[in-house]
């Protein structure tokens, strides 16, 4: 139970942390500090996922990311009940983080562009968005598979490349969904904020996981013993 809740608050924590930078201080003119703008933003959620992988990695591995799940039970390392108990805990906790940015900025004076952190895309550019998810979501997962792999990764180095590629992929992603490459942290600010955020939620839930499966198969072979 210890690794579940370790899940459900590192998930918290990224939604709390990361979404919070972009409710608070995201870039418009009348916000915190007067905006971080993409930069700032993209480095609080890497920084958000290196705080927890030092902080929970020795006792869940830190995913904190469904995405991240599925790559990791595809590739072999996970059981499938532990799997499926990963992604409810990080949707829980994902939920409990966006409701406290929900209460935080219904009880202040903020008036910024979201209250939550919401993810969504433009009218019409549905194929866009579902392309960029799909394709920074298997760049990320890679990249998760590869740095923690037990043979060929980066060891203690692997929660700082993990968090500097999310931090990364914010930055080209942000402009065109906000980035997910994680429906836990897409579904908790979603159900706060309704409205589109709701109606485009499956986008930020299916396209992450076909990056991540594709990422899985991926790896196999990259990782595999096999001569090229």
């Amino acid at each position: 139970m210890k690794k579940y809740i370790a899940e459900l608050v590192g998930t918290m924590v990224l939604v709390l942390l990361g979404c919070g930078s972009a409710v608070f201080a995201g870039g418009a003119a009348d916000t915190v500090g007067a905006g971080t703008g993409t930069i700032g933003v993209a480095l609080a959620f890497g920084l958000s996922v290196v705080a927890m992988a030092y902080c929970i990695g020795g006792i869940s591995g830190c995913h904190i990311n469904p995405a991240i799940t599925l790559g990791v039970w595809m590739s072999g390392r996970m059981e499938s009940k532990d799997a499926l108990m990963y992604m409810l805990f990080q949707v829980i906790g994902a939920i409990v983080g966006a409701g406290i940015l929900a209460a935080l900025v219904s009880t202040g004076g903020h008036a910024g562009p979201t209250m939550t952190g919401a993810n969504s895309f433009d009218v019409g550019e549905t194929a866009q968005a579902f392309l960029a998810e799909a394709v920074f979501t298997f760049i990320f997962v890679l990249v998760v598979l590869g740095a923690t792999d037990q043979k060929r990764g980066a060891g203690n180095m692997a929660g700082l490349a993990i968090g500097l590629t999310l931090a990364l992929i914010h930055i080209v992603c942000i402009p065109i969904t906000g980035t997910s490459v994680n429906p836990a942290r897409s579904i908790g600010p979603a159900l706060m904020e309704g409205g589109q955020a709701l109606s485009q939620l499956w986008l930020f839930i299916v396209a992450p996981l076909v990056g991540a499966a594709f990422s899985s198969l991926v790896w196999k072979y990259l990782g595999s013993e096999e001569k090229a």
